[in-house]
C-alpha cells in the first residue's frame, strides 16, 4: 500500500522516455497512484501504460493532448472531463508539459516561437488549474507546477521559455494564494534532471555540459525519478500541507527553498 492507493494524478507530458515526466509517472506509480498521462506522442503514452501497469498493477488514462495554439482550451477541458468520468476523482495535477525554441536569440525569436513556449506552458498550466480546481477542492488535493533557472537566472537564448515558466511561478503563487482556503497545495519545481534533452545537449555541447555540471554542488544533475519524482510524492502527499507557495529548486539531489 502506497501512499496514493486509491488516488488519482494527472501529468502531462507523461509519456514513456528519459524525462522528468516519465520520472514523476514512476514515482507516483509506485506509491498506488492510478494516472493519467497526457503528451503529443501517442506511442510513447501508450508504452507508459503498458510499463506503469505491469509492474506497479496501477490503473493509467493516456491521452493525446497537444496545447499549442487558440483552440486548445476545449482540448484540455476535454482531458480533465476523461480523466473524471474514468476515475470518479482528481488528487493531483502536476503541470511538466512544455515546449519551446530554445536557442534562438531575443532579436531572433519569432511570434511562432513566442506562441510556442506560452501555449505549451503557461496557457496550458492555466487552462489544467481552472478546469481541475473544483475536483481539487472536494479532495483537498495538490498542484505541483514545473518553472525553471532559466527564469531565474535570464539564461541566454531561452527568453520564450523563461517568459512561460516565470509566468507559471506568478500563476502559482496567486493560485497558492487564492486557494488555501480550500485546503489546495500549489507549489513550483524548478529542477535540473538529466533527460534525454539534456544528453542531447552534453553531445553537441560538451564544455558547456562541462560548466554546467561543475556548477551543482553536488556535481552532478537529479535523477527524473529519484530526485524530481520523489519531490513531487512528497508535496502531492496529504499529509504535506504546510508549505504551499514555495519554490523548490532541485539541483544533483539537492534541494532549496529560496
Amino acid at each position: 500500500m502506497g501512499i496514493f492507493t486509491g488516488k488519482v494524478a494527472i501529468i502531462t507530458g507523461g509519456g514513456k522516455a528519459k524525462s522528468i515526466g516519465y520520472g514523476v509517472a514512476t514515482a507516483y506509480a509506485k506509491e498506488g497512484a492510478n494516472l493519467a498521462i497526457t503528451g503529443r506522442n501517442e506511442q510513447k503514452l501508450l508504452d507508459a501504460k503498458e510499463e506503469l501497469e505491469r509492474l506497479y498493477g496501477i490503473k493509467v488514462l493516456p491521452i493525446v493532448a497537444d496545447v499549442n495554439d487558440e483552440e486548445s482550451e476545449q482540448v484540455v477541458k476535454d482531458a480533465v472531463k476523461k480523466v473524471y468520468d474514468t476515475f470518479g476523482r482528481i488528487d493531483v495535477l502536476i503541470n511538466n508539459a512544455q515546449a519551446s525554441a530554445s536557442g534562438v536569440p531575443l532579436a531572433m525569436q519569432t511570434k511562432d516561437h513566442f506562441d510556442l513556449a506560452l501555449y505549451s506552458g503557461l496557457y496550458a498550466t492555466f487552462y489544467y488549474m481552472r478546469e481541475c480546481y473544483p475536483y481539487l477542492k472536494e479532495t483537498q488535493g495538490s498542484v505541483i507546477n514545473f518553472a525553471s533557472g532559466a527564469g531565474f537566472f535570464g539564461n541566454a537564448g531561452q527568453c520564450s521559455y523563461a517568459a512561460a515558466k516565470e509566468g507559471i511561478r506568478g500563476l502559482s503563487r496567486v493560485a497558492a494564494t487564492e486557494w488555501g482556503k480550500d485546503n489546495i497545495n500549489v507549489n513550483i519545481v524548478a529542477p535540473l534532471a538529466m533527460t534525454s534533452q539534456l544528453e542531447n545537449f552534453k553531445m553537441a555541447y560538451p564544455e558547456a555540459y562541462e560548466k554546467n555540471v561543475k556548477a551543482v554542488p553536488m556535481g552532478h544533475f537529479g535523477d527524473p525519478e529519484k530526485d524530481i519524482g520523489r519531490v513531487c510524492v512528497l508535496l502531492g502527499s496529504p499529509d504535506f500541507k504546510y508549505m504551499s507557495g514555495e519554490t523548490l529548486t532541485l539541483e544533483g539531489g539537492m534541494g532549496q527553498r529560496p
